[in-house]
């Protein structure tokens, strides 16, 4: 195990952790039950640490089959619109939500999580998961009426509304595609300085993405399995030691040439954090498990390492961090009820787990992770599927979150009120700003520093949603 500072923990404290592992541990045997439990006595998070970590759900996930109407006359709405693609009543009882305190929605709406996410739901209830309704890409304020009318100078639109690229790189930049610095990156910018390794503060497990490039502060990406090494020097080429000497000088040397010594520079640092970072991982063994469900699961092994990252903090020098992991497929325009039922309880189990990990760590206080995507989906199903949508229900997960109950305005179950824009879209009615600065606000952003990091904030009220 990694160097976890342990202080003692009570007996109420010990109690709590054990049956929310409990819970979310369903169906895990005895044994890992226990060491969970051992090691929730032992942690503490005391330290100086803070991490965001984004979940990026690629291709527009189905918020209406995510988060489902379950009350009898919302969810009849529920059925009528979406046909053949919804879930009955009766197979959502076991996920219904009930608020830690009494909370009215929009119509006396109720959710449930859809069937699929049953560890959601113990998050919900133990008040560490925070849903996030109707929330998507806004530059200001707009009504039903501003939007269909045409006066983008007071009322400017996002660019390329419901198209994957421009949404994708909205929902992690806040621009258009092509836009190069996301908001992660630039919380990255002023928390950098905080880090022994400020290579270590934006790190995307998840290949390249936008949203951990900051202007200062660079990508750092790594693979489920540790730091990304340099292939042409991967173990022997042709089983010999002197090629691969010999490589290792080609792509390391200094040069006159600018480019060819900018790019020696850059291989010797990639190789150097390879060691640093490998050899800080080796020292971290987690307990609990990533596996809890046959199959393959990209996103819990992504997670997994970011849990292991944090682990390391102490022997890497890690205070403040942030995080992108991603699962793909959420496009479902056709075979919807299988493709996202899938996928939906990849991120279930990928969720809870990760909490899981945090809490055996002794860090849920100090982690927060959300989820975000291009765009929700529209209510109309379009024979098999969904269509590309605008607003869309979120996740926020930690133990600083203020969870067991929704934040927010809750959209009518309709095709053809004002919080939406034809089939079932959503107007959003908080912005991607909201969430974002609510978030930066928590990892130690000063308010001052907020229209730095996220452009358009100073056009909504409220810019802080109190979730966490």
């Amino acid at each position: 195990m990694t160097g976890i500072v342990t202080t003692p923990v009570s007996r109420r404290a010990l109690m709590g952790r054990a049956s929310m592992l409990a819970a979310l541990g369903a169906g895990a045997s005895l044994a890992t039950g226990l060491a969970s439990m051992a090691e929730a006595a032992t942690a503490a998070g005391a330290d100086d640490y803070r991490a965001l970590v984004c979940i990026f759900l690629y291709g527009g996930n189905d918020h209406p089959n995510t988060l489902v109407p379950f009350d009898k006359v919302n969810h009849s709405r529920y059925l009528a619109i979406r046909g053949g693609v919804s879930f009955a009543r009766k197979d959502l009882e076991a996920t219904a939500l009930t608020p830690i305190q009494p909370q009215t929605l929009t119509d006396e709406l109720q959710f449930a999580f859809a069937p699929y996410a049953p560890r959601l739901k113990v998050l919900f209830q133990g008040g560490k998961l925070a849903p996030l309704l109707n929330v998507g890409s806004l530059i200001t304020p707009v009504t039903r009426a501003q939007y269909d009318g045409s006066n983008r100078a007071l009322y400017p639109l996002p660019p390329k509304l419901f198209s994957h690229n421009d949404q994708q790189c909205y929902w992690q930049a806040l621009g258009s595609e092509g836009s190069t610095i996301g908001w992660g990156g630039r919380i990255g910018d002023y928390a950098m300085a905080a880090n022994e390794q400020a290579l270590l503060t934006c790190v995307s497990a998840a290949g390249n993405a936008v949203f951990v490039s900051g202007d200062k502060a660079l990508q750092y990406q790594i693979s489920p399995s540790g730091a990304i090494p340099v292939k042409a020097i991967q173990g022997l080429p042709y089983g010999s030691p002197a090629i691969s000497a010999a490589l290792n000088q080609l792509i390391t040397r200094p040069s006159d040439h600018a480019m060819e010594n900018e790019l020696a520079i850059l291989a010797r640092r990639s190789m150097g954090m390879e060691k640093i970072v490998n050899g800080a991982l080796d020292k971290v063994a987690l307990q609990t498990s990533f596996d809890l469900v046959p199959g393959d699961n990209p996103l819990a092994n992504q997670l997994k390492i970011v849990a292991r990252l944090i682990g390391a903090r102490h022997e890497l020098g890690s205070k403040r961090q942030v995080f992108f992991v991603s699962l793909d497929g959420f496009d479902h325009h056709s075979d919807l009820s299988k493709k996202h039922n899938d996928l939906i309880a990849k991120l279930d189990e990928a969720m809870a787990s990760f909490y899981m990990a945090t809490v055996e760590m002794g860090v849920e206080h100090q982690v927060t992770a959300f989820t975000a995507s291009d765009f929700g989906r529209t209510l109309v199903n379009n024979g098999d599927g969904s269509d590309h949508g605008w607003g869309s229900h979120h996740f926020v997960v930690g133990g600083a979150v203020h969870g067991g109950r929704y934040y927010g305005t809750a959209p009518h179950v309709s095709a053809t009120s004002d919080d939406q824009v034809g089939q079932g879209r959503l107007l959003p009615s908080t912005s991607i700003d909201q969430y974002a600065a609510t978030l930066a606000r928590w990892f130690g952003v000063p308010d001052g520093e907020m229209a730095h990091i996220l452009p358009n904030i100073g056009n909504f009220d409220g810019r802080y949603l109190g979730f966490v």
